[in-house]
């Protein structure tokens, strides 16, 4: 994340703190990235320095003006006069995490080699939940390399219940034996 994502995506946070509509913004910023993700030539076009800023502020206003809220569409329409909307994702996840960190919400990235059914997650995220005292947001990726068992990164620490993980711990113990 660059600096200007932390101090944009920062002070949109401020804002939308001091005005209540953390989790409107938070939630629309989410879909409008999605949007962005889906659509990279339309991203290209409004950071295009030949098409005219106001040009490009128009398309943000006719795209999101009826829709998203007063501060985002202004917000997005900064960005891009000032050809930093390629920061907008930076901007969101600078945004996230002051969020979660107001709201005592950890999110927990659980690797495995297949889906878990959702009583797995329920259960694991109640497990995850006591170990931190926090509300957890669970981020499931699938890894076929993870032979079996989990791997969790929650903030900042992992917790590696891997079969790998097992055996390389068991490995290391006979080489301190033997040696």
């Amino acid at each position: 994340m660059t600096q200007y994502a932390r101090l944009y995506g920062g002070s949109l946070y401020d804002l939308a703190a001091e005005e209540n509509l953390t989790d409107a913004i938070g939630e629309q910023m989410k879909e409008i990235r999605n949007l962005f993700r889906e659509n990279p030539d339309y991203v290209k076009l409004l950071c295009e320095p030949s098409v005219p800023k106001t040009e490009r502020t128009k398309l943000i206003e006719e795209a999101f003006g009826g829709q998203a809220e007063r501060y985002l569409v202004n917000f997005m329409k900064l960005l891009c006069e000032r050809n930093l909307l390629g920061e907008f994702a930076g901007c969101c996840e600078e945004f996230t995490r002051r969020y979660h960190a107001d709201h005592g919400i950890a999110e927990a990235v659980v690797t495995s080699a297949v889906a878990l059914s959702d009583a797995q997650l329920t259960a694991l995220k109640a497990k995850l939940e006591k170990i931190s005292g926090k509300t957890v947001e669970l981020v499931q990726k699938l890894d076929a390399s993870v032979v079996a068992g989990l791997r969790v990164e929650l903030e900042g620490k992992q917790l590696d219940g891997t079969v790998q993980a097992r055996m390389s711990g068991i490995s290391r113990k006979l080489n301190e034996v033997i040696v």
